[in-house]
């Protein structure tokens, strides 16, 4: 089997995504292509900073040895300044990730993997944006998941960015019959799951306690489930959130369904912080990302740990050859 050519895009040129790709470029890949999309003098300063050596190739040219690494550039408007954004750059940034996208929907990249975006920048910059999940999502027409996963637990997210007190308006029943279907069917494609099982957990503490604290599990979530059942899905709960991630719960589950951001989150970032990774489950393609920030304050010093970034190409590595195999 070929191995998939992935899109990697280093996301804030100002940020720690373009050393990053320096230093993931520095051992060549057996398992996929890397090809970055991406500003070529961001890498290159990125590169001099760590003192590591960077040798960009055009596209079509695989990298064979350290520090080699194919690039389809995106320049910027103004050159990259480590830890100072500037929104002036907002468009290549937008731009390359696109590009990535539109590479992966017309069958010449078979995934992209996303370094981290700085939102503030890109809104500055005059181009509304919430996040990549949602430029992805807009961008193929489809609905999708935010998955975050690591080793030990992956956790899918029923609602992402949105402030608490909107978030039990927001959980109803075609949301909750939309983000389990594509969590499902994700973990059967993507990864090889015959018949996943999918813990849901109740939006209240004690996952409402039969009504006592909120009623959302009793009128929308379980008859949700039930229905889900009927078709054919494994699902346990809803399920206490303060308890479903015991390590002995969770041994018997393939993800957890979280309600809200910072009901699941907490937990897997706990659970293995710097080799956790953002999924967008539902695109016609794998797309994977780092779990963390643009970290400013570390740009160009040679402190930003890799790992996630490492563990976001070898999951998407892994992904792509999974639906190649099932093609």
């Amino acid at each position: 089997m070929t191995a998939p050519r992935l899109a990697l895009v280093p996301g804030e040129p100002a940020g720690v995504g373009p050393e990053l790709c320096v230093r993931i470029a520095q051992r060549p890949r057996q398992d996929c292509q890397l090809v970055a999309f991406a500003d070529p003098a961001s890498l290159q300063a990125a590169a001099a900073a760590l003192g590591l050596p960077l040798n960009l190739l055009p596209e079509g040219q695989p990298a064979r040895a350290p520090g080699e690494l194919p690039l389809r550039a995106f320049p910027n408007a103004a050159a990259a300044v480590f830890g100072r954004p500037d929104p002036r750059n907002a468009r290549a940034v937008i731009d390359a990730l696109t590009g990535a996208a539109q590479a992966c929907m017309d069958g010449s990249f078979a995934g992209m993997v996303t370094g981290p975006v700085q939102k503030s920048s890109i809104n500055e910059g005059g181009i509304p944006y919430t996040g990549t999940t949602e430029l992805l999502a807009g961008h193929a027409g489809c609905e999708v998941v935010m998955m975050l996963a690591n080793d030990i637990v992956r956790v899918a997210l029923a609602t992402t960015h949105l402030p608490l007190r909107e978030v039990a308006d927001a959980i109803d029943a075609p949301l909750l019959r939309q983000v389990i279907r594509t969590t499902h069917q994700a973990l059967v494609r993507d990864f090889g799951l015959s018949a996943p099982v999918i813990a849901v957990l109740g939006l209240n503490p004690h996952a409402g306690e039969n009504g006592h604290l909120g009623r959302e599990e009793l009128d929308t979530i379980i008859p949700v489930m039930e229905q889900l059942r009927a078709e054919g899905l494994v699902l346990a709960g809803p399920l206490p959130a303060d308890t479903a991630f015991l390590p002995g719960k969770l041994r018997g589950f393939d993800a957890v369904l979280a309600m809200y951001h910072d009901q699941g989150l907490p937990v897997l970032k706990y659970s293995g912080f710097e080799r956790a990774v953002n999924l967008t489950l539902g695109l016609p393609y794998p797309r994977v990302a780092v779990d963390h920030g643009t970290a400013l304050d570390l740009a160009g010093k040679g402190l930003a740990d890799p790992s996630s970034l490492e563990a976001a190409v070898a999951t998407c590595a892994r992904i792509a050859r999974q639906r190649q195999q099932a093609a």
